[in-house]
């Protein structure tokens, strides 16, 4: 990658992949989109020419092209795996949706040969470059809420919560769909980036649609993906002084109609924070912030304007993912591993594994480094 011209990326996958990585490539200053992949040649020819951009639907054909550095992966789940071995393997670095893939095994894979191939390869856990999730990890490492005593995550969303959205690879679990890879994936990273490591879960997991209409009026899909988890756990602090672990619960939902949104709350010896959002419609607008110490009543917690977005989209999800291919490209620039990268997605496959290995041995799953 030269110095003083962007990173030339190519998008694989045209759901979010052409809703928001494309704009996010085109708003970063360090990055520049040169190629788009779909397996139907028809949808790629379609997304091409409103973009402006070559399109195929030829992986192979899109990897010997020499304008494209780096490949950003936006498939579904089930995909990504092979896609992005086949990337590495042609020298390309990689930013992966979440989860990276179907098993933690097949995540430590592609570190392991990300590593040889000295490919840089971020995850895309946008999460941590929003400014609200920003300035709560900051407040924590800074002591804020003193020794932690209890966390508490609630994630509760409608947005499949319709019995008449139809049956896709979001319905099946061996496709990685479900509530876990969607939600969890992202829960699983915030917690150990904003306080630590996962050391055990136990899980339970149901299904409360368990079946939906198939496209094209085929009858019904029967759904064995979770809409639903529950999840109690141990953390491992990391900006504590206090050796034990931190109990924590964290509960995920898909289907929970007028569902109160994604609300994090810690307790502690010198103070509370509570970080949340109501938005049903965006994820990432709305956030906000909330704290007390020493008893007092939670009040807001103005907003840290250093962290703040230079520039908003309608669709809040544009500007994180934006900076965060920002830092990837800083990191292949200066050739150093990304943050978050496989080893964060190795992380949070690993807890998504627990859970679904909990619910099905009705066990306490300790997980370790």
């Amino acid at each position: 990658m030269s110095q003083t011209r962007p990173l030339g990326v190519a998008i694989a996958g045209l759901g979010f992949g052409e809703k928001v990585h494309l704009p996010a490539l085109r708003a970063c200053d360090s990055t520049e989109p040169v190629g788009l992949w779909h397996p139907r040649r028809a949808r790629v020819e379609q997304a091409a020419t409103a973009a402006e951009l070559p399109g195929t639907d030829d992986f192979n054909a899109l990897l010997d092209d020499p304008a494209v550095e780096a490949v950003v992966i936006a498939t579904p789940p089930s995909a990504r795996f092979a896609l992005a071995n086949q990337a590495l393997k042609a020298g390309k670095h990689l930013l992966l949706e979440k989860p990276v893939a179907l098993s933690a095994a097949e995540a430590a894979q592609l570190e392991r040969l990300a590593m040889a191939q000295g490919c840089i390869c971020a995850v895309n856990f946008e999460y941590r470059a929003v400014p609200a999730f920003q300035q709560l990890a900051q407040m924590l490492h800074q002591g804020w809420v003193g020794d932690p005593w209890l966390l508490r995550f609630d994630w509760l969303m409608g947005s499949r919560a319709n019995p008449e959205r139809s049956w896709n690879w979001y319905s099946q679990s061996d496709e990685g769909g479900g509530v876990l890879g969607a939600l969890g994936s992202h829960a699983f990273d915030m917690l150990a980036w904003l306080v630590g490591p996962v050391r055990q879960l136990q899980a339970q997991l149901s299904v409360a649609i368990q079946e939906r209409p198939r496209p094209d009026n085929q009858g019904m899909g029967s759904v064995d993906a979770a809409d639903t988890a529950f999840v109690q756990l141990q953390l491992e602090p990391h900006w504590s002084g206090v050796r034990s672990c931190l109990p924590g619960q964290v509960a995920l939902a898909s289907t929970a109609r007028q569902g109160r949104g994604c609300w994090l709350e810690i307790y502690g010896s010198e103070g509370t924070v509570v970080l949340g959002s109501a938005n049903q419609k965006d994820y990432v607008h709305g956030f906000s912030l909330q704290g007390s110490r020493q008893g007092e009543p939670l009040t807001p917690i103005p907003p840290d304007p250093s962290l703040s977005f230079q520039r908003t989209w309608e669709d809040g999800r544009i500007a994180p993912v934006s900076r965060l291919q920002g830092w990837w490209a800083e990191a292949i620039r200066e050739s150093r591993p990304m943050v978050p990268g496989l080893l964060e997605g190795l992380a949070a496959q690993q807890a998504m594994d627990a859970c679904l290995l909990s619910e099905t041995n009705q066990q306490t799953i300790p997980i370790r480094d």
